[in-house]
């Protein structure tokens, strides 16, 4: 029984006290990581501690029916425990974001670039620790509608750097949305220094996404994705 976290009417001081550590993920020191995961693997126990309480009581107050069930003060504070312990790891501590409106006004905002950011530097550990897809594709759907002030501009063209100069992971094509979002001399310069790169990812991935900038009638599906990888690898032999 999954339930949201339900953290988007949170204000900033409330999202610092829960989720400050997380910055820790993505230090340069790697002693600063060490300590941000291990703190990270404690707040995730903590969640599966009390999803099987919260599962447990609603096994034993099943008998009561769905009306009553639901008022049932042990359950009410199991789920209340459950949802408190969700708000203070990842990723579950993005999920209740709003369902609408701009992300550059929710608080949470330095968390979900945060949270894509240690994707891109550290995706081993972040695969290890916190392995999330559909949360990395929420995300990156969202930084393309979001306003675009400067910052967040600036943290965007970096992480589509980041992502076309390594080997493609999942869900990496949908950063071809925050490219169009985020479209300027800027980002065009790094994507043609990484097509004249050394590394065949690189060029293969700039090079898509440069190709779709300039056709921004052209959808970003998976059979253009795999038309071009073929096309490209046609060329190479």
């Amino acid at each position: 029984m999954a339930e949201e976290a339900g953290t988007g009417a949170d204000d900033a001081c409330a999202w610092d006290e829960r989720l400050g550590w997380a910055f820790g993920l993505i230090a340069d020191d790697p002693a600063a990581r060490t300590a941000a995961l291990a703190y990270l693997a404690e707040a995730r126990r903590q969640v599966a501690d009390a999803l099987g309480r919260s599962n447990e009581m609603w096994r034993l107050t099943l008998p009561l029916g769905a009306e009553e069930q639901y008022r049932e003060p042990a359950f009410l504070e199991a789920r209340r425990r459950y949802h408190q312990a969700q708000r203070r790891s990842l990723p579950d501590g993005l999920w209740g974001r709003p369902a609408s409106g701009d992300l550059a006004t929710w608080p949470g905002l330095p968390y979900a670039l945060l949270f894509l950011e240690w994707e891109a530097k550290y995706p081993r550990e972040w695969t290890q620790h916190a392995k999330a897809w559909g949360t990395k594709q929420s995300l990156i759907r969202g930084m393309a509608l979001a306003h675009q002030e400067e910052a967040i501009r600036a943290k965007l063209t970096d992480l589509v750097e980041i992502v076309v100069l390594r080997a493609y992971r999942c869900k990496d094509r949908e950063y071809v949305r925050v490219a169009r979002a985020v479209d300027g001399a800027d980002l065009r310069g790094r994507l043609d220094r990484a097509v004249d790169s050394d590394s065949p990812w690189a060029r293969c991935h700039a090079g898509y996404v440069l190709w779709l900038l300039n056709r921004p009638g052209m959808p970003n599906t998976p059979h253009v994705w795999r038309a071009w990888v073929a096309g490209k690898a046609a060329a190479l032999m």
